[in-house]
């Protein structure tokens, strides 16, 4: 059964998979966002008068919100104390970009609370970055070379990126989940839009499943090129 799950043919076939999906999943994002993008909420409020609003009632004063280039390209950044609102969002008072705002908001909430799988995350992601880069070269550089130990520390350093995606789906879910309530409370959103709401949340979270599951693959099969030299030798 091993050998079945870490066969190269399987493993391809999964990342295809996986790499389609994720561009399905990628493209619902999209589309389930324009699809409310015209759709205004029963408040009226713009996105980040609500982001606004929501930091205040949440004892936060020293974060600001800004507009930002690009397509979906919202984020909190820690570092820097801005939440950045695309320019689809950014003025909108739509229910797409108010449930967006508010999930961006549920990570400043987060960050401020000292939520523990965002400090794990946010601990992980420079090391990360690193090895998301250099640790294929490095399992290659060991099967090519016969240094087994090599590759193998190529797939630990790996392991840093699929933990970081494992910690990712919680804190994703958990801003969600707050953005929602944010809604909710602050009555930003009729009854009937909150499922709206809900569908657009849920189309972006299918996107970090599919890329965590892709990092699980490219990790399974990273050992298995590992394996495969140390029987070799």
């Amino acid at each position: 059964m091993e050998g079945y799950f870490s066969s190269p043919q399987i493993l391809y076939l999964a990342l295809i998979a996986i790499f389609v999906l994720s561009s399905i999943a990628q493209g619902k994002v999209q589309r389930t966002f324009e699809k409310y993008a015209h759709t205004e909420a029963s408040s009226g409020i713009t996105a980040e008068q609500m982001a606004s609003q929501i930091l205040l009632r949440n004892g936060v004063y020293n974060v600001g919100i800004e507009a930002v280039n690009g397509t979906l390209t919202d984020h909190y950044d820690p570092s820097t104390g801005v939440v950045g609102l695309s320019t689809q969002v950014y003025g909108q008072n739509s229910v797409s970009a108010l449930a967006v705002t508010a999930h961006e908001i549920g990570h400043v909430v987060q960050h401020q609370e000292g939520f523990a799988a965002l400090n794990v995350r946010n601990a992980i992601l420079p090391f990360a970055r690193i090895s998301s880069a250099f640790a294929p070269w490095v399992v290659i550089g060991g099967v090519v070379f016969g240094l087994r130990p090599l590759a193998m520390v190529g797939v630990v350093l790996f392991g840093a990126v699929l933990l970081f995606q494992l910690v990712t789906l919680p804190v994703e879910l958990d801003a969600s989940r707050r953005g929602l309530q944010y809604l909710e409370e602050g009555a930003y959103i009729s009854e009937e839009q909150n499922s709206q709401a809900r569908e657009v949340l849920k189309a972006a979270a299918m996107t970090y499943v599919w890329a965590t599951l892709a990092t699980l693959i490219s990790f399974i099969r990273l050992l298995s090129i590992s394996r495969s030299s140390r029987r070799r030798g």
